[in-house]
């Protein structure tokens, strides 16, 4: 999780059964959007966030052929209760491990 998603997202998912891992606990939450894009892969993780500058660095990662984690984004006015339920649909079908290279944006 992006350490602008909403503490509510992450403890649904959470209860749900989810291995969620926010910026804040890995340390990260300092970190600039394309290093926090590399350390998800580097972990072998999605990226869930609701900052558009995201939508940029997946377009030139995209444009110049590198690789990325993937991304989940939803824009800020997707509600709590949306955001959860697709988060869901998405990692009961995508393992970490097979989905590089992908935004998706939520609501689906």
């Amino acid at each position: 999780m992006d350490v602008h998603v909403p503490l509510a997202i992450t403890r649904a998912l959470r209860r749900k059964g989810f291995d969620v891992l926010t910026a804040q606990d890995d340390g990260t939450s300092t970190l600039a959007d394309d290093l926090l894009l590399d350390r998800a892969m580097e972990l072998n993780r999605l990226l869930f966030t609701q900052d558009q500058d995201f939508l940029e660095e997946t377009a030139l990662r995209q444009a110049a052929g590198r690789s990325f984690a993937t991304v989940i984004f939803a824009r800020q006015s997707v509600s709590i209760g949306a955001c959860v339920r697709d988060i869901e649909v998405i990692l009961d079908a995508l393992q970490a491990s097979e989905a590089r290279d992908l935004l998706l944006h939520l609501p689906l």
